[in-house]
């Protein structure tokens, strides 16, 4: 859910991008729009300003235009498509339009790419990132209809000792530590973060995982 959605209209610009929200001068591509309506589905959902520069500052557009471009990539360019809602905002003799992604019920969304490859991107900051094999089975695992049980065997409580103790590590890392192949290293992080028992955090777009 989107903390800053409930914020005044002005201070929800103020913040800048964030996690939560883009600005987009206008929509150019379908594609890359949905590469970012995606990335906010697949997180916490959030608010895509169209008529807003990076610097904050306005630019005319039409509206039912934009959000034609907008309710074509959610349904032709993301798999499963999604729900978008729509508002009009005035600010003196511009109009912006609001544009409200959900958080998807239906995870993980996939994007097309212009090389017709079907993505899946994630939000982290202020940017639309490309998903890890890790977390896309991880999006995978909290959308299943089954209950997230795990058996804490001494590879699973290695782990979680290890970050008691350290601040972070990353696959490679523990797979090493481990002696473990990556596939069978990635399978109990996965467990570990649909757990909720390990979260994931990125620094210079590298994942790592921490307590």
């Amino acid at each position: 859910m989107n903390p800053n959605s409930s914020l005044p209209f002005s201070d929800r610009l103020a913040l800048g991008e964030t996690e939560f929200q883009d600005f987009k001068e206008t929509i150019s591509s379908e594609r890359k729009i949905a590469k970012t309506m995606g990335s906010l589905a697949n997180t916490k959902g959030g608010t895509i300003w169209v008529g807003v520069r990076d610097n904050r500052t306005f630019r005319s557009i039409d509206p039912l235009g934009e959000q034609y471009r907008l309710e074509q990539a959610a349904e032709h360019f993301c798999d499963p498509p999604l729900e978008l809602e729509f508002k009009v905002h005035r600010i003196g003799t511009y109009r912006i339009l609001e544009v409200t992604v959900p958080e998807s019920l239906h995870k993980p969304v996939y994007s097309l790419r212009d090389d017709d490859q079907w993505m899946v991107y994630i939000r982290v900051k202020d940017e639309s990132m490309l998903a890890t094999k890790t977390m896309v089975e991880v999006l995978q695992r909290q959308n299943s209809d089954e209950p997230i049980t795990i058996e804490l065997g001494s590879k699973e409580q290695f782990l979680l000792d290890y970050l008691k103790e350290h601040p972070h590590i990353t696959l490679k890392q523990y797979s090493d530590l481990m002696n473990l192949g990556l596939r069978r290293a990635r399978r109990i992080v996965v467990d570990l973060l649909a757990a909720g028992l390990i979260r994931v955090k990125y620094h210079d777009k590298e994942e790592y995982y921490c307590r």
